[in-house]
């Protein structure tokens, strides 16, 4: 009877032994995930020397991959696959995150830094309250053209595109909302339209540049324009701020008739596994030194005030990417009209560009 106790007293020795053991090997891949962000961005988006410091000095583990467009970021989150703790949409892109349920409301008790950010940036349309977003970068939707081809200040409005002289010398970003947007501008009509006559008449219009157009592309509009293989090109603020520096004969101008004022915004979606981590990271990146540092390396606009005034004279009184007041108030932030409209855009953009080429 002893020895039967005994070797029952054995087994359940080992058998605590192997429980131990398990939950000793499981506890380091539970903090693992505890102690990784995964961050979901736009392409050479964020200053890679400011999440090696966050890492530092948080501790965490920064998992970093990108998406090349609004919609293809919004697909990847609804689907579920990867849980991201945060990721960066466009302004009617965090309406319609919203409208879908896939944000989580955030805590800014954990954001103190929110401090920093504008008033002029905050309470727009698309979160009258920031209760889902806070600002990452802004810009304009414009035109950078070369003085070796363009007189020096020929073109200051939407309409000057369509002269005959610039045939075959214009390169177009290939995006619906900008494009048919710029050409209800130069109708006198809201880029937020949703009058099918409206839309029509621009996509009229828009076929009318199609002469002029040279290519209708997207990232590789920065090599054609740094090496003066085209005259003008149509994109946004901090494209044309990356060409400029690579090339002295490049100018930006926000046609006077009025352009886009978009925003990109930190969001943290509601799937999120390390709710935590993201505020951290958000606050970390509204610390005016790393704001401004990472507004120098990505070269667009930081809403972050306390950050412009770390900036360089010559970059924070720009007037082509920090646009004065005057300016500013010609611009229209793009609102999400539904997918009904938003898929007329996109058809009637496609059949331009079918035109165009």
């Amino acid at each position: 009877m002893k020895k039967i106790f005994i070797a029952i007293i054995s087994i359940l020795l080992v058998c605590l032994g192997l429980a131990g053991l398990a939950n000793h090997l499981e506890k380091p891949t539970a903090e693992g995930k505890k102690q990784s962000l995964i961050i979901y961005n736009w392409g050479d988006y964020l200053d890679p020397k400011l999440i090696k410091k966050f890492e530092k000095q948080s501790g965490y583990h920064v998992v970093y991959e990108t998406f090349d467009s609004n919609e293809a970021m919004y697909t990847k989150i609804k689907q579920g696959g990867t849980a991201y703790d945060l990721t960066i949409p466009s302004e009617y892109m965090v309406t319609k995150m919203r409208k879908a349920h896939l944000l989580d409301r955030l805590n800014k008790q954990k954001i103190p830094n929110m401090k920093y950010i504008g008033k002029s940036f905050l309470h727009k349309s698309f979160d009258a309250e920031n209760d889902y977003s806070v600002p990452y970068f802004w810009g304009t939707l414009g035109i950078v053209y070369n003085d070796k081809f363009v007189k020096k200040g020929a073109i200051k409005n939407w309409n000057d595109l369509w002269s005959k002289k610039y045939r075959h010398q214009i390169l177009l970003v290939d995006s619906a909302r900008d494009a048919m947007g710029m050409s209800l501008v130069s109708l006198g009509y809201s880029m937020n339209t949703t009058s099918s006559m409206k839309l029509h008449l621009a996509q009229t219009k828009l076929d009318g540049l199609g002469p002029n157009i040279k290519a209708i592309i997207s990232d590789e509009m920065r090599m054609y324009m740094i090496q003066n293989e085209a005259a003008i090109g149509v994109t946004w603020s901090g494209e044309a701020h990356e060409m400029m520096e690579s090339n002295s004969h490049l100018h930006y101008v926000v046609p006077k008739e009025g352009s886009n004022l978009w925003f990109d915004n930190f969001v943290v979606p509601k799937t999120a596994k390390n709710k935590k981590a993201a505020f951290e990271f958000i606050n970390f990146m509204l610390e005016p030194k790393n704001a401004a540092q990472n507004a120098r390396y990505v070269g667009y606009a930081t809403p972050n005030v306390a950050a412009q005034k770390l900036l360089p004279k010559y970059i924070r009184e720009d007037r082509q990417f920090y646009p004065d007041q005057t300016t500013l108030r010609h611009l229209q932030v793009f609102k999400d009209l539904g997918p009904k409209k938003t898929q007329e855009y996109n058809d009637l953009f496609l059949e331009f560009k079918m035109y165009a080429r």
